[in-house]
């Protein structure tokens, strides 16, 4: 599978000069000339990486990552910018990238720059699966809420990853019925909703992140 960089550069050349180029080394690209609809993005899609311009319209790049950071996205961010003083780079760091280039720059190095992290994060995406600040680790079957563990029990878990694999769809109870317990014809439609209650409860005990909406006569979806 091709891994996926998101690029923000509201400089339209620069930004198709790099899409180019990454398409060329075999990553698929999704760019962006402001932060509009890149949370939305980020998701709805399985982006290893975000390549980020610290000078954006209406907000400066690295504030942006930041309050994703905060959100808890996890993805992996590389800064290519103007801003090139010791205290614009440590400031970067600091606000959540785990790289930082400066403008100009030499494409073959931001490559090698970018090959490098994707080496290091990618293993661990093989086994984690996340969505807004939840984050599955599907080898020791462990859930964390905002960096913090919650426990699940098995059951609770499989319907969680079952949602997060279909995040873009609303799910049918016959639909977890059949992936989540097996068997749609022994258990019945209120097994369903307890369920997802229970899970509910455990992830969003104060009711204000709203993770899981029902969808009257149909089902379930993430939200």
């Amino acid at each position: 599978m091709k891994q996926t960089i998101l690029i923000i550069e509201d400089e339209e050349d620069l930004l198709e000069l790099l899409e180019y180029h990454l398409q060329k080394e075999g990553y698929e690209t999704l760019g962006f000339l402001n932060t509009k609809n890149v949370e939305k993005c980020l998701q709805e899609e399985p982006i290893d990486l975000l390549i980020v311009d610290r000078n954006l319209p209406g907000i400066e790049g690295s504030e942006f990552v930041e309050a994703l950071r905060k959100k808890g996205f996890t993805q992996a961010v590389i800064f290519v910018t103007a801003k090139d003083s010791d205290t614009h780079i440590e400031e970067g760091f600091l606000r959540g990238c785990d790289d930082y280039v400066t403008k100009p720059y030499n494409m073959k190095e931001l490559l090698l720059r970018i090959k490098a992290i994707l080496s290091r994060t990618s293993p661990v995406s093989k086994s984690m699966l996340s969505y807004r600040d939840l984050s599955l680790d599907l080898e020791a079957h462990r859930l964390s809420v905002n960096a913090k563990e919650v426990e699940l029990t098995k059951l609770e878990f499989d319907l969680l990853r079952t949602m997060i694999e279909n995040k873009n769809a609303v799910l049918s109870r016959e639909f977890l019925l059949e992936h989540v317990w097996k068997n749609d014809e022994f258990f019945q439609d209120k097994t369903v909703n307890v369920a997802i209650n229970r899970l509910k409860q455990k992830i969003d005990p104060t009711k204000e992140k709203e993770y899981i909406k029902s969808i009257w006569g149909v089902g379930y979806s993430l939200c």
